[in-house]
């Protein structure tokens, strides 16, 4: 069932923006995901405009575990929630862009946060992020649902501000745009702060020495430094070679192997389980 037929008929179960049905569902539930995240906020900083944004106008530095958070309650939200959750959680989003600007401070450029380049670029980074990480973690999707996938999430594009029409929508289309758009890319100091906190992030000292947080984190930033396409490493300074590529999918696969084990019950996030209850009421679930 469609947000359009529930919005046809009030008394129907809500399943949201996409639906049980939808790839986005499968892909935003798989366990790589959290890896996925993380090799999105790495992506996404070597572009310097959207990282002068973060930097200038969020928490970050005082709290980078809260800007995490947020940003998976974001995707929770509007992947499984209602869909007048979602258009709550979009319009939030959108007020809040509509208020900020800067100025990059290495290039003294002037940017808007809500200008659709750079609202592009986000949401381009993460649903690339998101999917190519779970195809490489083992999630078993054909072309036509990897196609299919970057089309649902045009209704993502839209909740933001973006015009559908000008965010890529296919495997084709999204290859092609971060070819257009490497020439602007680089690596800012903003942005090799970013990468610390992703490979060292703050903990509190009996988390760090007394549990195995510390080196499980950094395994896992490690692997999604190594799940960077070989042009955003070398944005880096770190090895672009095909063997790196190789050992971030053998993490990858390893790591949602690991995850895979975990009962559902125990591994799907509060938004899914949310839904699941609601559309089983309904006997919606397919």
């Amino acid at each position: 069932m469609s947000a359009q037929t529930d919005a046809a008929d009030p008394t129907a179960p809500d399943p949201g923006l996409y639906g049980p049905d939808s790839v986005t569902w499968r892909v935003h539930a798989d366990p790589s995901m959290a890896l996925a995240g993380l090799r999105a906020l790495l992506l996404q900083a070597v572009h310097p405009l959207a990282m002068a944004g973060v930097v200038q106008h969020s928490d970050f530095r005082e709290d980078p575990w809260g800007r995490l958070f947020r940003t998976a309650e974001y995707v929770g939200v509007t992947t499984y929630g209602t869909t007048a959750q979602a258009r709550r959680a979009g319009a939030r989003v959108r007020g809040i862009h509509r208020k900020l600007a800067g100025i990059e401070p290495e290039s003294g450029t002037a940017y808007r946060v809500d200008d659709p380049d750079l609202l592009r670029w986000v949401h381009c980074v993460e649903v690339e992020s998101f999917l190519s990480t779970a195809v490489r973690c083992g999630l078993r999707l054909s072309d036509a649902e990897r196609d299919r996938y970057y089309v649902e999430q045009l209704t993502g594009a839209e909740l933001v501000g973006l015009d559908p029409a000008t965010v890529p929508a296919s495997v084709g289309q999204m290859a092609a745009y971060f070819r257009d758009v490497q020439p602007s890319l680089r690596v800012t100091a903003g942005a090799r702060e970013a990468a610390r906190f992703v490979l060292w992030p703050p903990m509190p000292a009996l988390v760090a020495l007394g549990t195995p947080a510390r080196p499980a984190w950094v395994a896992l930033g490690t692997a999604a430094f190594a799940m960077l396409p070989r042009w955003a490493r070398r944005l880096y300074s770190l090895p672009g070679l095909p063997t790196t590529d190789l050992a971030a999918t053998a993490a990858g696969l390893a790591f949602r192997s690991g995850l895979l084990v975990v009962p559902d019950a125990l591994r799907a996030g509060p938004h899914l389980k949310d839904a699941r209850r609601r559309l089983e009421v309904a006997g919606e679930l397919p």
